[in-house]
């Protein structure tokens, strides 16, 4: 769809007219064309809503930079195309700037600072990360898509992207035949079905280097051809007669048709997980990239996991770990434990817990959570970190957040943080602490209820 105003030949009457076409699209994702008076195309972006973000360019009250304001001064007219969803304008989007290459748009192509999506095609498992460094020797003869213009929106779709195509994005190491991999446990995307755990030999490579392969072609085409592709390779697979293939192609093409639904449902702070009585009730988003920046963490957050104890005049000592992943309640990595060593010692509590529940990711055989939370104070960070020293790997980032001041303690820093009540990171700290805490009161009840009526306690690792 593309809209003039340069048939009116006052300038104010020219935004006029742009700024009433504007106000006429469609509250639709889609990428968005503005072309100068001779139909150059000058400038190229994306938006969440057509409507409202080509409107902002011709509002009378707008405040621009400098740079925007001299841009829209020589629009005299754009185009808009209508996508599926935002993951689609952000691709359209950086093919478009590629292709075209609007002049307002170069320093995305000069500069090197923006973000790149890089797939390693030389690996036996490829993986998929978002850089701003393609160039980098660990990414040599990979294959790099972009540069895009938002950071956060990419690794959206990337996140997005991988429930349907389960491409890894960890940085292990990992090599076809390798015997290690059979004694690996896979992390928690494979739970949720966001990975294929090559890692844990889960898949075969050939398996796994075709899902890359239609991962590359739907980021390089529009979403309809690569159905039409699908489904086409699906009706030959069923002719040969190769049903478990077929079901794989109808699979990933319904998930594909439902990446809209999923989108939606994300933007809504609506999802598919559990409900929990402790659950974060801001943006998830937002929280984990609050907290990632607080604690000077150079790879986003994606999986934490919060330790806590429980017991009553030191009977019946309990501890809890509960998970979140993209700062939502993973109820299948829930698991609580009867406290062996000691009945009245909180600190001899969490290095039982922290050894039993992370030795195989201190032998090497797991990958660690993004972030482990304490429930506690410095003490009780101290003592997690002396079970740590005991292990041959040790985990990227560990804190503690006492209620009493709210304060998060870090591994290594001599001073807490403090920040403000609002501040999503620690909200959704306190969510992840408070669902700790609630989940090891719960174990502790039980054991309680239990030793009264006489009955004999369950195990003691249970889910929850």
């Amino acid at each position: 769809m593309e809209v003039n105003g340069h048939t009116d030949p006052d300038s104010d009457g020219c935004r006029q007219r742009l700024a009433e076409a504007a106000r006429a699209l469609v509250r639709k994702p889609g990428v968005y064309l503005m072309k100068d008076g001779e139909g150059r195309v000058i400038y190229i972006g994306k938006a969440a809503v057509l409507r409202n973000r080509v409107s902002s360019y011709f509002q009378p009250s707008a405040r621009l930079e400098p740079k925007t304001r001299q841009m829209v001064d020589l629009v005299e007219s754009f185009e808009v195309i209508e996508c599926e969803g935002e993951w689609e304008a952000l691709l359209m989007e950086s093919r478009l700037i590629k292709d075209v290459r609007p002049r307002f748009n170069v320093r995305l192509l000069d500069d090197k600072t923006f973000p790149y999506l890089v797939v390693t095609m030389r690996d036996d498992y490829p993986g998929v990360y978002v850089t701003r460094t393609p160039g980098d020797e660990r990414f040599k003869g990979a294959r790099v898509l972009g540069p895009f213009t938002s950071a956060s929106s990419l690794r959206n779709a990337v996140q997005l992207l991988q429930r349907v195509f389960r491409f890894r994005t960890c940085e292990l190491t990992i090599r076809e035949g390798d015997p290690r991999n059979r004694h690996f446990r896979p992390c928690l995307l494979h739970a949720i079905g966001q990975c294929s755990a090559p890692c844990a030999d889960r898949v075969a490579r050939q398996d796994y280097r075709v899902d890359i392969d239609r991962f590359l072609r739907f980021v390089t085409s529009k979403r309809t051809s690569m159905l039409r592709e699908l489904e086409q390779e699906m009706l030959a697979a069923s002719e040969s007669r190769d049903y478990e293939k077929a079901a794989v192609l109808r699979d990933q093409m319904k998930a594909i048709e439902r990446l809209d639904d999923r989108e939606k449902r994300s933007l809504d702070g609506e999802s598919d997980w559990q409900p929990e009585v402790t659950i974060f009730s801001g943006d998830p988003s937002k929280g984990l990239r609050s907290l990632q920046k607080t604690l000077g963490m150079a790879e986003p957050i994606r999986c934490i996991e919060g330790i806590d104890i429980a017991h009553l005049a030191g009977n019946e000592t309990v501890g809890s770990k509960v998970c979140f992943i993209d700062g939502r309640p993973f109820k299948d990595a829930y698991r609580r434990y009867r406290i062996r060593s000691v009945d009245n010692d909180d600190y001899m509590a969490i290095r039982e817990v922290v050894s039993r529940r992370y030795r195989e990711a201190g032998a090497g055989n797991e990958l660690y959570p993004d972030v482990i939370l304490i429930d506690g104070g410095l003490g009780q960070l101290h003592a997690a970190l002396e079970a740590f020293e005991q292990l041959a790997v040790r985990p990227p980032m560990v804190v503690s957040l006492a209620k009493k001041h709210e304060l998060i303690h870090v591994q290594e820093r001599t001073e807490p943080i403090r920040l403000g009540r609002e501040n999503l990171g620690l909200k959704l700290c306190q969510s992840i602490r408070d669902e700790a805490h609630r989940f090891a009161q719960h174990y502790h009840h039980i054991l309680r209820r239990k030793s009264v009526l006489g009955d004999a306690p369950s195990g003691d690792t249970e889910n929850a």
